[in-house]
């Protein structure tokens, strides 16, 4: 199976780059720096001798010319288990018929999965429809084709529950991608949880277009996960649901920062390409 579509995708992002946002709890020999300190290749510094340190990091040819004794201290690196889990609930449909939020969510978790891959991280991917796939994180070279065929067979429908799903996901970095429309309280809960267990949680919130600046004209808004919340978009009602869906996106972010998550918002007139550089480029940024 190829890449179809998201090979031009593939394309842009080779070569980025994306850190750790903090040392990484780890033995698996990767790209990121490790929090254990021990007989890596990679030189860190020296330090001298003290009581109940392994003989054998002792530098004896600083020994023996300086008369001191010295040990040499590395950094190990590991690999980062990563995982995307992205929100298929019906609300990420919007607008059809070109499907743009689950378009874009679609391809930022293809995208991002590549980087980290391209690292040697292990990868995995959950998909939170009515009913959930997870692929669980794995470095083999077939994973990024496989989460392709996972997320194309999936139709966003029905309503989904993401609190369990962050709950239950076994991974060091854990990437968000979700318009933010369902158990958003629950979901935060969970996150903190998660940050307290030094999970980098990455919170992607796909905002279409047409959310920010409706189309002009009267409008008929249908929640598409409850079907019987119905508003009339028109004058006044315009201005007033423009202040609330801003507002409303000020204060998510908001909780989600102070929780200790990323957030990072992504309009579907992006490209996805220069959404994932600006995913990474944050992380580098955030871990300097």
């Amino acid at each position: 199976m190829s890449a179809g579509p998201y090979g031009a995708l593939l394309d842009a992002v080779r070569g980025v780059r994306w850190p750790a946002a903090r040392r990484v709890t780890g033995a698996t020999l990767g790209a990121h720096p490790s929090q254990r300190r021990g007989n890596s290749s990679e030189f860190s510094e020296f330090r001298p001798y003290r009581q109940g340190d392994d003989p054998r990091r002792v530098d004896w040819r600083l020994l023996a010319r300086s008369d001191r004794a010295y040990v040499r201290l590395t950094t190990d690196r590991a690999t980062l288990r990563t995982t995307m889990i992205v929100d298929a609930s019906a609300s990420m449909a919007f607008p059809e018929p070109g499907l743009d939020k689950w378009r874009l969510a679609r391809e930022l978790a293809v995208g991002l999965a590549s980087v980290a891959h391209s690292e040697a991280d292990p990868v995995g991917l959950t998909i939170a429809g009515p009913q959930p796939l997870v692929l669980a994180p794995r470095a083999r070279r077939s994973v990024i084709l496989e989460m392709i065929r996972a997320l194309d067979q999936t139709t966003p429908a029905g309503t989904s529950e993401l609190e369990p799903l962050v709950t239950r996901a076994r991974a060091t970095r854990m990437v968000i991608i979700t318009d933010l429309l369902g158990d958003a309280a629950a979901m935060l809960a969970a996150i903190r949880l998660r940050i307290a267990a030094r999970v980098e949680v990455i919170v992607v919130h796909i905002v279409a277009e047409q959310e920010v600046e409706p189309p002009p004209g009267t409008l008929l808004a249908v929640d598409p996960e409850r079907a019987t919340t119905r508003r009339i978009l028109d004058g006044p009602m315009r201005a007033a649901y423009h202040a609330s869906f801003t507002g409303w996106m000020h204060e998510t972010s908001a909780s989600l920062t102070a929780a200790g998550a990323r957030y990072v918002r992504a309009l579907t007139s992006e490209p996805a390409s220069h959404a994932v550089r600006r995913i990474a480029d944050g992380s580098a940024r955030r871990g300097a």
